[in-house]
């Protein structure tokens, strides 16, 4: 097969307790109705979640056969040797808080039953009062938290970090967190779906019940040196570099040419633009397969914004 062109996929609509509306308000995306859809999974290869290509010579084939069967081609000579794909990218809509959690370090994920799960989040937009939580306050030990746990209190040790549109962090598995209410995010991770409760801000449901929490795993997962971690800052064009994937933001007033012997994983944050014939509005996302001899992006607003995400 000749992978020359962009790949799109259709993408995972996940309803959450959390979630909302905006797919459709900022992306006119239609969702499933009367739904408060919470992440949409735009690139994801597991055994019960995956994407599927939704245009073109290649329609129908899942993110898992191009893998397996045409890793080389699409992903590039230097793509992981693994069973699957090992990104998942997603945009969530967060319009109430999402519970303090942790994702388990690769150390201990085995013996928790678990995948380790190491992030990144770009915020796409973000209400005026909106904040993220990771990380704690300094001062606070693992006792000290513990005690908050039993009291109730937790989310007073927690470190909040005001967000705007434009800002990101890195999220490291083993670090506390949780996404506030009214941020619009990109999330590129790890292939991982592994989420442990620790507090869920006393909530109960319409039957005066808390959600499970996951206490024990939390506990041995977290990291209690991570103590009022700031916003991360780009370093040229990366916004993140790790063991798992980096992702760049490119501006782009022009044509610019994916010179990368790879397959890129692009996300248009700002204006839209144009790659092998077709065209790509905020909110969109697409695999530049690394055979496509076409690598032109070019922008079709005054300037264009994007993320590059690839597999490392």
């Amino acid at each position: 097969m000749i992978f020359d062109h962009p790949l799109t996929f259709t993408p995972l609509y996940k309803e959450r307790i959390w979630g909302g509306r905006l797919l459709t308000e900022r992306f006119a995306r239609t969702l499933p109705p009367d739904s408060p859809i919470g992440e949409s999974w735009e690139l994801v290869d597991r055994e019960d979640d995956q994407s599927i290509i939704n245009y073109g010579p290649h329609t129908g084939l899942s993110l898992h056969d191009l893998w397996t069967q045409h890793r080389e081609a699409v992903f590039g000579p230097s793509a992981p040797d693994l069973p699957r794909f090992p990104l998942l990218a997603k945009i969530l809509d967060a319009r109430e808080k999402l519970s303090v959690q942790v994702h388990p370090p690769a150390h201990l994920a085995t013996e928790l039953k678990g995948e380790p799960k190491t992030e990144m989040w770009y915020l796409l937009d973000a209400d005026p009062e909106a904040d993220l939580f990771v990380g704690f306050r300094d001062g606070v030990t693992r006792e000290s938290f513990d005690l908050s746990l039993r009291a109730g209190t937790c989310a007073d040790l927690l470190h909040r970090i005001p967000v705007k549109s434009g800002d990101f962090i890195f999220i490291p598995s083993g670090r506390c967190h949780a996404i506030g209410a009214g941020c619009f995010i990109i999330e590129i991770q790890q292939n991982s779906d592994t989420t442990y409760r620790v507090f869920d801000w006393n909530r109960v449901d319409a039957a005066g019940k808390p959600r499970d929490l996951h206490i024990a795993e939390s506990l041995a997962s977290i990291d209690f040196n991570d103590h009022e971690p700031p916003l991360d800052q780009a370093h040229g064009e990366t916004l993140v570099s790790c063991d798992y994937f980096r992702v760049d933001q490119w501006t782009l007033t022009s044509t610019r040419r994916d010179d990368g012997n790879t397959g890129s994983v692009f996300t248009v944050i700002e204006g839209s633009v144009r790659c092998g014939g077709r065209q790509f509005q905020r909110g969109d996302f697409f695999l530049l397969p690394a055979s496509a001899n076409d690598r032109d992006l070019t922008p079709t607003t005054s300037a264009a914004k994007l993320l590059r995400s690839i597999a490392v």
